[in-house]
Parts: C-alpha cells; structure tokens; sequence
C-alpha cells in the first residue's frame, strides 16, 4: 500500500472501531469502489495496537484500580465493585474467542462478501435502533451480573460476522438488558480491551513469522489510528447520552445502502 492509502485506511479504522457502524463495513468501500489492495497482515497489526493504546489510555485510571482490584481479590482479598467488573469481563470474553478459534476459517472462507456485509450493516443497525428507542436505560455499571456479562459476551461473538459492529452489537446487547447508554459505551469499550490484545497478539505473531514487514507503514498506521481512536471515545462518551443511537442506526442504512448500489453495480 502507498502511504496515503496507510492514512487514510488507518484514519477510517480509528475513526469506526469504536463507534456501532462497523469498521468492516467501511474498509471495503475503498478496495471496492477505488481497486485499492487488501490492507494486508501489517497494516491490521498496526491498527489493532493503535486502538488498543487508544483505549487503554483513555480508561487507564479505571484500569489500574480494576486490574488492582482484581488482583487483590485472586489473592484472597475481599470482593469489590472494581473486582467484579474484572471477572465480568473476563467472562464476557471467552464466548468471542471460543467462537473465533471455532468459526474464524469459516468466517473468513464464507462470510467475508460485500452481500453479508451490507445485510448485518442494515440488519444489526435496526436491532440498535430498536434496543435504544425501547431499551428502559435505568441500569448503571453497579447493576452489572455475570448474566449480564454473558450476554453482552455471546453477542460480542457475532461480531467476528463482517459488518456486525462489535461495539455496536454489545451496545446493543446492553440497551437491550435495560442499562443506560453511558454504561452500555463504557462496558462495550473495556470489553474491547482484551478482544483487540488478543487478537492484535494473535496476528502480531504472525507478521513475525513473516520474511519482512514495512515498519514505516506500521508505525504511521498505529500512530493515526490511536490519535483518532481516542478522539472518537472522548466525543462519543461525551455527546452520547445528547444524540442517542439514531443517527448511527441511520449511518449504517444509508452505508447498507451504498454496499448494495455497490453489489448490483458489479464493483469488485
């Protein structure tokens, strides 16, 4: 890849990551409609790093009493509200990375075509709408179980599906079990955390096995891809409780629109 398509690539998974309009989705609008060349191991390398800096960064003083409390309680200490997140999210995760190692070559093989993608976009963006206009949202993060958690986790497990969204599937999830949406946000991006370290780990071995690797491209990828990353969980913690999920559930219509326009025309 040229270094303008490394920006602008990296600026658009930055920018989607963490935002309930699925970075899959978007990521073939430039290979479809432009003939740009698949972004490749190294790039997805460098954006999984990227975003997980951005993440880790933003929350890093939650994580430090989380992880500490964590910790203390695996050590015989007593059970705290930060302990407990700790286990919550633990558990969250293992539906998705069971489901990854089960379904991934599937997935990969079967599930990877403009026509899915465009029908989750659509599709998962009127399951949000739905959660949001009648979700009660009266849950906050103390009300959080381990039911809760497990069904936030099964529903982060069909995001492996291209154009699915896992932030915006676990959002979903989460209006939908009656949490607010500041709470659903903020529980969608810790439970990011250990989902990218995993699966950024799991490719980072692989570029290593690999004979070489642009290390200009990574570097310039990471950097735009954290700055923008942490751009968008400020704004959209900030402004989410104000604009809601509509304007999302309409984005992922209008681009679900575009990618069939895209399908019937032919564009490869």
């Amino acid at each position: 890849m040229s270094l303008f398509q490394v920006v602008v690539l990296a600026l658009i998974q930055g920018l989607t990551e963490f935002l309930p309009i699925s970075s899959s989705a978007h990521l073939i609008l430039p290979s479809a409609l432009l003939g740009w060349p698949d972004q490749g191991l190294a790039f997805d390398v460098a954006v999984h790093v990227g975003t997980l800096m951005a993440v880790v960064w933003y929350f890093r003083l939650e994580l430090r009493e989380l992880v500490y409390a964590w910790f203390s309680h695996v050590a015989g200490g007593e059970s705290t509200p930060e302990s407990r997140l700790g286990w919550y999210l633990i558990l969250a995760t293992i539906p998705a990375g069971l489901a990854g190692l089960i379904f991934d070559g599937f997935i990969e093989r079967n599930l990877r075509s403009v026509a899915v993608i465009a029908g989750t976009t659509i599709g998962f963006g009127i399951v949000l709408g739905i959660a949001d206009r009648r979700g009660r949202r009266i849950r906050v993060m103390s009300d959080l179980g381990w039911r809760e958690a497990l069904l936030v986790g099964c529903a982060q497990a069909l995001a492996l599906i291209p154009g699915t969204s896992r932030s915006g599937i676990t959002m979903t999830a989460a209006l939908a079990l009656g949490f607010d949406r500041v709470t659903s946000a903020r529980f969608s991006f810790l439970l990011s955390i250990p989902v990218i370290f995993l699966s950024g780990a799991y490719k980072t071995v692989k570029l290593f096995q690999a004979p070489s690797a642009p290390w200009l491209e990574i570097s310039l990828a990471i950097g735009i891809a954290a700055l923008t990353a942490y751009a968008c969980i400020h704004t959209f913690l900030r402004f989410v409780n104000k604009v809601g999920m509509m304007p999302f559930v309409w984005y992922r219509l209008a681009l679900g629109g575009v990618l069939i326009i895209v399908l019937m025309a032919g564009v490869h």
